[in-house]
C-alpha cells in the first residue's frame, strides 16, 4: 500500500536561488547516502535543492536526514520502490530542473557546471541528459570509464578520484537514459514522471526515455565532462529482479535493448539529434516473438 498515513513529506529548505532539484531514492544506505550528499555539498557550482526519499530507515537514515537542515525529504515506512519515491519527490521540487540521482554514487567537481552549460546552449526544455559514470569494473558498458577508485564506501578513494575525474576522458556520446541524468520539470510532468508497473525500479530508466522519445524528444545526450562515480547497484541487488524485462516489451512492443541499441544507439559518438527509425523485417520478427514471450510469462 502506498497512500497511508506512513507518507511523511518536510519541506526544510526554502531558497529561490536553488538551480537543480536533485531527487535521491534510498533504502537503508545510509553510509553511501551521506557520501552521495557529501560530494553534492563539495563538487558543485551551484546551489541545489536535495530531495530523498527514505525507503523504511531502518538504518538511521531517517534521523540522520532529519538533522539536515539543508535537505528536503519524503519517508515511507516501508519500501515502495524507486518510481512511487520519485515521484512522491516531485511535489517538493521547486526548481525547473530535476535531476535523478542514486544513493550508491558520488558527483565530481562542476559535473553541475557541464550540465547547465549544456543547457544553455540547446536552449529549449527538450532534451534529456546525463552525466557520464566512472565505475570500478568493467561490464561492457560502452557509456561509462572504468576507473577503480573502491568497490565499496570502505576503499573508496576520494582524494585520488578527485585529482584524476577531470583526466578521465569520453567523448559526448548519444542515448542519455541512466542516472545522473536531467530533465526540465514542465518535460518530467508532460510524461508523468516514472511508470509504477515496473516497481520496484527495474527497465524504468529505459521506460522513461522511451516515453519522452513517444511525446517527440530527440535530443539524448550523455555529457562526458560531467561525471560521477558510481559504486554499483548498492540497493538493486539485493532484490530478486521482477519481471521489468517482459513489462517493458508488453507495453512498448520491443525490448529495451532493440530500443536503446537502434533508436537512441547509446553509447555511440554523440551526433545530433536521433533520426526515426525503422526496423528491419528481422529485426520486427525477433521482437514479436520476444513480445508473444513476453505474453507467456
Amino acid at each position: 500500500m502506498i497512500i497511508d498515513n506512513t507518507i511523511i513529506k518536510k519541506k526544510n529548505t526554502n531558497n529561490q536561488s536553488f538551480t537543480f532539484s536533485i531527487l535521491i531514492p534510498t533504502w537503508n544506505n545510509l553510509d553511501y547516502l551521506k557520501n552521495c550528499i557529501s560530494s553534492i555539498r563539495k563538487n558543485s557550482s551551484f546551489q541545489h535543492q536535495i530531495i530523498v526519499h527514505i525507503n523504511e530507515g531502518k538504518d538511521d537514515t531517517l534521523n540522520w536526514v532529519q538533522t539536515q537542515a539543508d535537505i528536503d525529504y519524503v519517508f515511507s515506512e516501508t519500501n515502495i520502490g524507486i518510481c512511487y519515491a520519485l515521484n512522491l519527490c516531485r511535489e517538493l521540487v521547486t526548481t525547473s530542473y530535476i535531476v535523478f540521482l542514486n544513493d550508491d554514487m558520488y558527483v565530481c567537481k562542476d559535473w553541475d557546471k557541464y550540465l547547465m552549460d549544456e543547457i544553455v546552449a540547446i536552449n529549449h526544455p527538450y532534451f534529456f541528459l546525463s552525466s557520464t559514470l566512472i565505475e570500478p569494473l568493467e561490464t561492457g558498458n560502452p557509456c561509462v570509464i572504468v576507473k577503480d577508485y573502491g568497490r565499496d564506501i570502505e576503499s573508496f578513494d576520494e582524494e585520488k578520484l578527485l585529482t584524476e575525474s577531470d583526466q578521465l576522458f569520453k567523448n559526448d556520446w548519444q542515448g542519455a537514459t541512466w542516472p545522473p541524468n536531467i530533465v526540465h520539470v514542465s518535460v518530467w510532468d508532460l510524461v508523468g514522471g516514472y511508470s509504477v508497473e515496473f516497481t520496484p525500479g527495474f527497465y524504468s530508466d529505459p521506460d522513461f526515455s522511451m516515453k519522452l522519445w513517444q511525446a517527440g524528444i530527440r535530443l539524448f545526450k550523455g555529457v562526458g565532462k560531467s561525471k560521477a562515480y558510481h559504486f554499483g547497484s548498492r540497493s538493486t541487488k539485493r532484490f530478486i529482479k521482477p519481471k521489468g524485462y517482459y513489462t517493458f516489451i508488453n507495453k512498448w512492443g520491443m525490448s529495451s535493448s532493440t530500443f536503446t541499441k537502434y533508436y537512441l544507439r547509446r553509447g555511440n559518438k554523440f551526433t545530433g539529434l536521433t533520426a526515426e527509425v525503422k526496423l528491419s523485417a528481422l529485426q520486427k520478427i525477433k521482437n514479436l516473438i520476444k513480445r508473444f514471450s513476453a505474453l507467456m510469462k
